[in-house]
């Protein structure tokens, strides 16, 4: 499905907007408030995996769906942010085959719907697009959905839902400190906050012991078989393959299509916890998602569009919109493992949103990164200026410069490549919002 250029969907979003300015205002009283109008659809879905985390949950999303589809069944699957149309955050799903987006009309109707129960009373536009989500879930039949938290966890909309099949929290770092706080113990807290007691809970692999401690602690005092990376199921490579090992028994099978070594664990927390919500999973089925997984503007390689047109002959680049710290490590040991195999060049595209750490992300890259180019966000107000964005990256040891838009980006990196240079590679990120401009730019949004 392609949004149209003139979507319905979108004026009304819009003209919310005016209503209900973006921001954070975290509560659960006036998202059950609405959804009691709505006659409760979040009582009414199918078996719900509620997946959070500060990084990884959207790949953890990603590897669900491609098990569950893989499977022959048939998935919703709710993401957020969206990168290019906001249909992308509503995948419908198709008994044996792929989910779609939601279609304009559908997607239209329900907005109206969920905005004249609202009455105009305070409410948050992603609080209005939650409700969405459980009224297009509760009314379309489907086998699983797949529900990815919003910010935390405790007070985030999508924390409605009584009684998921599964409660998934993936790796916890410093981020959204104002909201969350500013130690990982107290994120971690917060995340946890989607336990729901006695239901089974995957914890994905964990940087920080405080964090990984206050998640089992969480479990165990809520009764919750609880199934924690690196202990009751785990990932590794070997011999270019994938060996995955739970109670269930030991896997040996592919490597994930999405690159970057973070994604075996990724895989890992995503197949324990298509089974502890009760589906089956044979080899084959798991082969078959590890190949066919997809995840847009997450290591994303561009292959063909305007912007790639633009770069210099013969590029490498990727795309992703990892924003953190601990997001900047997992990326910068990535582009790392692509220089073992074959040396390029490695220059970012970096544009980030101020409530991001910049510094802890750009020092990932200090010793790996020939240059940073800084640019702006477009549409947004919160988005770092690129001149004290490229102060940051030098605070982080590395040589950085302010340009205005991602093609001038291009244009200067070609300018710096010296004679007898390979072509370059280039990573453009440090923000889904970037990531996403650059998709429509590139003319190759998410499908």
């Amino acid at each position: 499905m392609t949004a149209p250029t003139t979507s319905e969907a979108a004026r009304i979003i819009d003209q919310l907007m005016e209503l209900h300015p973006k921001g954070f205002d975290l509560s659960l009283d006036r998202i059950t408030r609405l959804l009691e109008r709505l006659g409760n659809p979040h009582l009414k879905l199918p078996p719900v995996i509620h997946v959070a985390g500060t990084n990884g949950k959207g790949s953890v999303v990603a590897f669900s769906r491609a098990l569950l589809e893989a499977a022959g069944l048939s998935v919703h699957v709710h993401i957020s942010p969206h990168l290019v149309h906001w249909h992308e955050r509503y995948r419908i799903g198709v008994k044996g085959g792929p989910g779609s987006l939601v279609e304009d009309a559908m997607f239209a109707d329900a907005l109206r719907r969920v905005a004249e129960a609202n009455a105009g009373e305070k409410i948050t536009v992603f609080e209005i697009l939650t409700a969405v989500t459980f009224v297009l879930f509760s009314e379309q039949p489907a086998d699983v959905a797949i529900v990815e938290v919003g910010l935390g966890g405790r007070f985030d909309a999508t924390n409605v839902i009584p009684k998921p099949a599964v409660s998934v929290v993936m790796p916890i770092s410093l981020d959204h400190q104002a909201y969350l706080g500013d130690r990982v113990e107290l994120i971690a807290a917060e995340k946890a906050g989607i336990m729901k007691r006695g239901v089974p809970v995957v914890i994905g692999h964990q940087e920080y012991e405080a964090a990984r401690d206050v998640l089992v602690d969480t479990a165990e005092r809520l009764g919750c078989p609880c199934f924690v990376y690196g202990q009751d199921f785990s990932a590794h490579e070997e011999m270019g393959r994938l060996i995955y090992q739970d109670d269930e028994g030991l896997s040996d099978i592919p490597l994930p299509r999405l690159p970057g070594r973070h994604q075996y664990a990724n895989a890992a927390a995503a197949i324990r916890a298509v089974r502890a919500a009760g589906f089956e999973l044979t080899e084959a089925v798991i082969e078959k998602a590890m190949v066919s997984v997809e995840w847009a503007g997450r290591l994303q390689r561009l292959s063909d569009g305007a912007l790639v047109a633009r770069a210099p002959a013969g590029s490498e680049i990727w795309l992703d919109g990892g924003h953190n710290p601990g997001a900047g490590e997992v990326i910068a040991e990535a582009m790392a493992n692509f220089e073992e195999r074959q040396s390029r060049p490695l220059y970012l595209v970096i544009g980030m949103i101020n409530t991001k750490e910049p510094v802890g992300y750009f020092r990932a890259f200090k010793d790996i990164a020939r240059k940073v180019f800084t640019v702006p966000i477009r549409n947004s107000d919160a988005a770092i200026d690129p001149l004290a964005l490229a102060v940051s990256a030098a605070e982080a040891g590395l040589s950085a410069s302010a340009v205005s838009t991602v093609s001038e980006a291009l244009d200067a990196i070609r300018q710096q490549l010296k004679p007898g240079d390979p072509a370059p590679r280039i990573l453009i990120g440090g923000s889904l919002y970037l990531a996403g401009d650059v998709l429509a730019d590139n003319g190759t949004p998410p499908r």
